[in-house]
């Protein structure tokens, strides 16, 4: 038999304490509405973070109708405007990505794939969603107060936000504080059931260098989370008292229409230091679980070892890590000291190593693979190339004498979407490809996944390649409309027309994606056990779909999560929980999976 890695069972160490005896639903409202079961909270986090995705994927189509075509749409104001632009970009950062990859994933994967039975904190783990769902309501409920939602732009810089100019100022600044506040205290419930449940209860055998590499990236965004979250909490708080109060934590001494206001001695600029603080930690807190996502469907789909696993986990530590001392690269045109300047143009450069570093994996485990061309695979190439063209616009903008000129621009615009828009949401689709099999135990239909992602993938390139030549040109970002000025060409509307067009069209792909997943959970092919072949736990449960309880007797490891394609074993992967004396059995008409079920 081939040498297959560190399989001995004599490695394997004896559980230090007893089987934990799970909270049993009793009713079907605690089985599927106040559930404690990690996988039925993820559902509920992932249908309401979508839910209010698809609400800020309306107002981007609407942003896009005022500027591809001005003055064609009357119910479309400058004070609308501004409110579209704010919600669009809190919903999709904050409610949409961060809650879908920690909540929905993250509650999801990991007590299936460290081996574990449940959270280790189930009742705090079902507070966190409900506190979270509070959070959505209180800013949905925003759009329907008195002067409607804040416009003072998704950064909510002060002292703007809550003077009487700005739409929204009445109710709309205060519920979008208040929702804030509500979401961080739901996902510290959350990410610390997170933390301590990668921490203390892993399977036996399961060491931290065999997790796979999708626990390793939510693990250490989690860790980021609760360490920068703080920042935008603190920062809210006081906002909200200067807003209700009349306090001057952020608000300085200021006239508004001749009148001389009660604020005195605050700082705006401290309110950006918080802001972004908590802001580049959470590029990072999307990204590092699309990395690890990535890096375990290319490995299942290219039937090969993912290329140097040890460097991709000290990368995903070090850009943790490098992310917390980078943040003011977002403030080059704040006035900063040009040693800050410097200083932070550095770190930006830096943290580019580690995430070149997995670039490089990537593409290393696809050398000489076995590639299927599955729809996660298809997603997963898409998210590859999305994220290295935006790395390098983002390359540009770390250089203070570039980005100053380009700051206000709708490069900015163009570079934030290929990375923290576009980028992860193609390994949002691939990961709901790939796992939507165990979570309901059918497949998508293959030919409407297909239109979806060719109409995502060249779509969004037909979007935002424009956009950076628009903002090259000297279009400003922010603009209700631009009007007529001597320094931007013709060319500039033209091109605004195409993209809105182009918006719309991805649009509709995604309503094509929504109803392959109603058809499918209703009718769609049954799916086999282990569709992909893939090693990891989650595959390897009692029931499936994966049942109350996840394993019948708890699962015990034995080697990585990426034994594929070894020679002298008849099937083309291992799975981890596949004992060593069981694969020589490999050679018999059973297969592997038929061995691990036994």
């Amino acid at each position: 038999m081939a040498h297959v890695g560190d399989t001995q069972a004599g490695n394997i160490p004896l559980a230090e304490v007893p089987d934990v005896e799970l909270y049993h639903p009793k009713s079907w409202i605690t089985k599927y509405v106040f559930s404690q079961d990690a996988k039925v909270i993820a559902i509920q986090y992932s249908c309401t973070a979508i839910a209010i995705g698809l609400v800020g994927l309306v107002l981007s189509w609407l942003m896009r109708l005022q500027l591809g075509f001005p003055d064609t749409f009357s119910f479309i104001e400058a004070s609308d405007y501004y409110q579209y632009v704010t919600m669009h970009g809190m919903i999709m950062v904050i409610y949409l990505l961060t809650a879908l990859f920690l909540g929905g994933f993250g509650n999801y994967l990991i007590p299936l794939m460290v081996g574990a039975r449940d959270m280790v904190f189930p009742y705090v783990n079902m507070l966190s969603y409900w506190v979270y769902l509070i959070a959505v309501i209180v800013l949905t409920a925003s759009f329907f107060v008195p002067g409607g939602p804040t416009g003072a732009g998704w950064t909510l810089y002060p002292p703007q936000a809550i003077l009487s100019g700005t739409p929204g100022q009445e109710w709309g600044i205060i519920l979008m504080l208040v929702s804030l506040i509500l979401f961080i205290i739901g996902f510290t419930m959350g990410g610390l059931n997170y933390v301590v449940t990668v921490l203390q209860a892993r399977a036996r055998g399961m060491t931290l260098m065999r997790l796979p590499l999708t626990i390793w990236g939510i693990f250490v965004a989690t860790i980021l989370a609760l360490l920068a979250f703080p920042a935008l909490f603190v920062a809210c708080v006081m906002m909200l008292l200067d807003r209700v109060l009349g306090t001057s934590f952020f608000m300085p001494d200021i006239v508004e229409i001749g009148e001389q206001l009660a604020y005195t001695g605050g700082s705006p600029i401290l309110f950006q230091h918080l802001f972004w603080f908590f802001g580049h930690p959470e590029v990072y807190i999307v990204a590092l679980p699309a990395f690890g996502i990535v890096s375990d469907l290319i490995s299942v789909h290219a039937r090969k070892s993912i290329f140097g696993y040890r460097m991709m986990v000290w990368a995903i530590i070090a850009i943790g890590g490098l992310s917390f001392i980078v943040w003011a690269h977002h403030m080059y045109v704040s006035g900063m000291n040009p040693y800050f300047g410097f200083f932070f143009a550095t770190t930006t450069l830096i943290i580019a190593v580690p995430t070149a570093l997995k670039l490089y994996n990537w593409v290393l485990t696809l050398w000489k693979g076995n590639i299927h061309f599955t729809i996660p695979m298809l997603f997963c190439i898409a998210f590859i190339v999305t994220f290295l063209n935006g790395g390098i616009t983002g390359l540009f903008l770390g250089n203070v004498a570039v980005d100053v000129p380009l700051s206000d621009t709708m490069f900015v615009v163009a570079h934030f979407h290929m990375v923290m828009g576009v980028a992860p949401i193609f390994v949002v689709f691939g990961a709901i490809y790939h796992w939507f099999p165990l979570m309901s135990g059918r497949m998508l239909n293959e030919g409407m996944g297909k239109f979806h992602f060719w109409v995502t993938f060249v779509g969004a390139y037909l979007i935002y390649f424009p956009m950076h030549y628009l903002g090259f040109v000297g279009v400003p970002r922010r603009y209700y409309e631009v009007g007529e000025t001597s320094f931007i060409p013709d060319s500039a509307a033209d091109l605004n027309a195409f993209i809105t067009v182009m918006v719309l069209i991805v649009g509709f792909a995604q309503v094509v994606f929504i109803f392959n997943i109603i058809r499918s959970l209703i009718k769609g092919k049954l799916a086999e056990r282990n569709p992909w072949n893939a090693t990891t736990l989650e595959w390897q449960t009692a029931e499936f779909p994966p049942g109350h309880g996840n394993f019948g007797d708890l699962p015990v490891v034995y080697r990585w999560a990426y034994e594929f394609s070894l020679p002298g074993v008849k099937d083309d992967f291992i799975p981890q929980n596949l004992a060593p004396n069981l694969i020589n059995m490999a050679d018999d008409d059973d297969s592997v999976d038929e061995q691990v079920a036994e």
